[in-house]
């Protein structure tokens, strides 16, 4: 009943006028929908999309005079009202198939690739924008007021504007009623649900951020590089697991989650991960290329090769030399202009020498710092006997000082990765350092929020000025001096310095070393 009520509302009216006019019982009413209407408008709407309204109207007709002839003038004094109206909702309905809906995305885009797929496996009819030009399309007043941040792919449909691209393929499968690639259950859409999220917040921002550097999209550094390869490998390693002991990532066959996650790892494999990279991974392998030669997602993609090496890092391109005079237009000789008088110019002044940091006009100190950091980068076995009773030999408490911090923030370390790039950054920012500094940093906990701890050698009795103001990140931190003199702050030093685990009961999920 609910489903005819909600293809076509005004049925209900016309229902109480017929009942109210021909005395129906509430019971007569029932039965009648129940038998008649409700079993072949229910079985019909469901796949109304290939049929024709003049079909369904034959096949409600028969139907209904297979009844017994209580129920066929029941059913003349209904057709005579009720299925014309219900004709007419349910044209509407149809005619609404037939509307395109438009993709508006350049070509190439991973993101529109999710929506187009599950189109193909949904049947829905998506038509995707001729000759769009990133950076010019996206910028008009009509792109941006379907989306005011001009990104792409953006869905126009006739009851508005769909943006984010898993938003996107989510509204294209729900135009298929009973959509198995939403799941088949309520446990299976939320293990599906499960999966979306995590191939947009675990794998597709590790390969972004090992990818889009490399090609200048956005400034190269090393450490993020770092950061990003562990981050990515980390979650193909959870993945991996995952896919030893199942072909899809839901159920038994594709679901959206296939989609979503097989599209942002598309680029990776295709332009940076390298066989050698992937091979550690082997279900991983097994899984993408299951899925990329799939006919629906071949339809859309094509053929899929992956990269044969890692694409060096792009450099800016030098910003075009000045024309030289000689290549100027040469103008017609003007007149000289009247000199006019002014003063001589004062020399120059000679560059003032780089003020010295103070940190260098402290007396001499017995430790060398240098050669602490050759000890902690050289000792790989034997790391307590030989590195850590190494520190405490050379260690010059007058000379340098010990610091714990602890960062004031940690429920905002819901996302691995943003959290291990939050420390990337923190390591990088203090380059400034590296001269008078030595580090540990730690990321700390097997499940979010994530703990960061850490321990820095400082030349000085203080936290550096100079680093405190140049470093914003100093201030997201509590900092606090340790006690050598308290045998349980030395052993929690050493433990940092070694990357204990489990560290104060927890596992870690990185350390990282400032050196």
């Amino acid at each position: 009943m609910k489903k005819i009520f909600d293809v076509a509302p005004n049925a209900i009216e016309f229902l109480e006028q017929h009942h109210n006019r021909c005395g129906f019982s509430d019971k007569s009413k029932c039965d009648y929908l129940t038998n008649n209407v409700s079993k072949s408008f229910n079985a019909q709407i469901r796949h109304m999309k290939g049929l024709l309204l003049h079909e369904l109207v034959d096949g409600l007709r028969e139907l209904i005079m297979e009844k017994r002839f209580l129920r066929m003038k029941i059913a003349r004094k209904m057709r005579d009202g009720i299925l014309p109206s219900v004709m007419k909702e349910l044209n509407a309905i149809s005619n609404n198939f037939k509307v395109v809906k438009v993709l508006h995305t350049g070509a190439g885009n991973k993101n529109a690739f999710k929506a187009l797929i599950a189109a193909e496996y949904s049947g829905v009819k998506v038509e995707v924008t001729k000759n769009f030009e990133m950076g010019v399309s996206n910028k008009t007043p009509e792109f941006l007021k379907m989306n005011p941040l001009g990104k792409v792919p953006v869905l126009e449909t006739p009851d508005g504007p769909v943006f984010e691209s898993n938003a996107i393929a989510r509204y294209v499968a729900r135009l298929k009623d009973d959509n198995p690639l939403l799941g088949s259950s309520r446990i299976e859409q939320a293990h599906v649900e499960q999966w979306v999220d995590f191939a947009a917040t675990e794998v597709d921002p590790g390969v972004a951020w090992y990818l889009y550097p490399r090609l200048g999209y956005i400034p190269y550094a090393h450490t993020t590089e770092e950061t990003a390869i562990a981050s990515l490998k980390r979650s193909l390693g959870a993945l991996n697991t995952h896919l030893a002991s199942n072909t899809y990532l839901v159920g038994h066959s594709i679901t959206l989650a296939d989609i979503v996650l097989t599209c942002n790892l598309y680029h990776g494999i295709a332009r940076i991960l390298t066989k050698s990279f992937t091979s550690d991974f082997p279900h991983v392998e097994r899984y993408f290329w299951t899925m990329v030669n799939q006919p629906n997602f071949k339809k859309v993609i094509g053929e899929v090769k992956q990269a044969e090496s890692v694409p060096p890092v792009q450099k800016k391109a030098a910003p075009p030399k000045e024309p030289k005079a000689k290549d100027a237009k040469k103008e017609a000789p003007k007149e000289a202009p009247k000199p006019k008088v002014v003063e001589a110019p004062a020399e120059e002044e000679a560059p003032k020498p780089k003020p010295k940091n103070p940190l260098d006009s402290l007396p001499p100190s017995k430790m060398v710092l240098d050669d602490w950091k050759r000890l902690y980068s050289n000792t790989k076995t034997n790391f307590r006997e030989v590195a850590i009773k190494g520190f405490w030999d050379m260690y010059d408490p007058e000379g340098y000082s010990l610091w714990f911090c602890d960062y004031k923030y940690n429920d905002e370390n819901t996302v691995s990765f943003v959290t291990l790039n939050k420390v990337g950054g923190f390591l990088q920012r203090m380059d400034l350092a590296r001269k008078y500094a030595f580090g540990k940093m730690l990321v700390i906990g097997s499940e979010p929020p994530f703990k960061l701890k850490g321990l820095w050698l400082f030349r000085g009795q203080e936290v550096p000025k100079f680093v405190m103001d140049e470093v914003y990140d100093m201030e997201l931190y509590e900092w606090t001096k340790v006690d050598i003199s308290d045998e349980a702050q030395k052993e929690r030093v050493n433990a940092m310095i070694e990357d204990q685990e489990p560290f104060e009961g927890e596992a870690l999920l990185d350390a990282k070393c400032f050196k």
